[in-house]
């Protein structure tokens, strides 16, 4: 008698425990009703008539670290359905360039739940219907790039897929918010190739940029070159000018002096004499050197009596001028003797 009892009390627990939901939140459950869609149940307490009420289960894949740290992609089944942003990384597969070159490319698609019902209804498995047509949009897109395109454009590859993907799965009830490349990796043997060419290329930038130093070098070493010419040339122009309006302003008052000598001599001497007076100082001051030689007898020109005839009356001439201005002064000035020329052929 007391079995009858507790098996209601088991019963009416089971289906209390079947028919109460207690819904998370960013969760949501499909509920049917005798197999068909009825409503969304939201976070909070939910309550479900039993039998007639039922919540519908969906596919879900996660990954995992197995053994050995390898990564393995698991797949379950939840009557849950989380509203947050989902991260769904699939393992790594083999891609064809258009130059007929197989990488390995690892991909990872962010995804999230907008709409319950057609993520339920509209697609069997929706995980798995992402990751595959991420894969075909993969392989069409790199299938048309050249290797060394697909390395440099992996933001133009994301954009791309997110686009096609994006069509696709709204459709499907999810929103498709990024797409992005993890890892593209070539061949080993393409790889070496890459490590030489990248090393040669290297190379050739250092030896471009030594070059253009050199070159940059030698053309400030001739431009300090040519400078420093130039304000050498500079300096020794201005030092010649500097010298030559020395030697101007010296003769210049060499000859203001001796324009004053002889407008003192002029003033000095009966009017006319002047020029005599000063053609036979030039003639003494010759005379000097023309002793210079080795004889010790000269001969002068017989014009040169002339000459000293005309010297020896200039002495007289300032005899009698210094006479008169010793009356006016009182002193009397002494002329030298003025030599005599013999000219030649004649008894002394």
């Amino acid at each position: 008698m007391l079995i009858l009892p507790a098996v209601i009390a088991l019963l009416i627990v089971y289906l209390l425990g079947r028919s109460v939901k207690i819904i998370g939140q960013a969760e949501v459950i499909v509920v049917e009703r005798l197999g068909r869609f009825h409503r969304v149940a939201r976070s909070g307490l939910n309550i479900l008539i039993p039998v007639v009420e039922r919540p519908r289960h969906l596919e879900v894949r996660y990954t995992e670290a197995g053994p050995g740290g390898l990564t393995r992609v698991m797949s379950s089944s939840t009557a849950r359905i989380d509203l947050r942003e989902q991260v769904l990384n699939f393992p790594s597969q083999s891609v064809i360039t258009k130059d007929n070159v197989t990488i390995g490319i690892d991909a990872v698609l962010y995804y999230r739940v907008v709409d319950p019902q057609k993520a339920t209804y509209a697609v069997q498995n929706l995980p798995y219907a992402l990751e595959t047509l991420t894969r075909t949009t993969l392989r069409n897109i790199v299938g048309e790039m050249e290797l060394d395109h697909t390395l440099a454009s992996r933001d133009e590859i994301n954009r791309r897929m997110r686009e096609v993907i994006e069509e696709v799965s709204i459709n499907w009830g999810c929103d498709v918010t990024r797409v992005e490349l993890q890892a593209i990796e070539p061949p080993r043997d393409i790889q070496a190739s890459m490590e030489l060419q990248m090393r040669a290329e290297r190379e050739r930038r250092a030896a471009v940029t030594q070059a253009e130093a050199g070159k940059r070098a030698a053309i400030l070493e001739a431009e300090g070159l040519r400078e420093s010419q130039v304000r050498k040339a500079e300096g020794e122009r201005e030092a010649a000018i500097l010298r030559a309006d020395g030697l101007a302003q010296g003769r210049l008052a060499m000859a203001q002096a001796e324009a004053e000598a002889i407008r003192r001599i002029a003033a000095a001497l009966p009017e006319g004499q002047a020029a005599t007076y000063l053609l036979g100082l030039k003639y003494l001051e010759a005379l000097p050197t023309l002793a210079q030689g080795k004889g010790s007898t000269i001969f002068l020109p017989a014009e040169a009596a002339g000459v000293m005839g005309a010297l020896g009356g200039l002495k007289e001439l300032l005899a009698k001028s210094s006479g008169e201005a010793g009356t006016t002064s009182g002193s009397r000035a002494s002329i030298p003797a003025v030599p005599r020329a013999i000219p030649p052929g004649t008894d002394q």
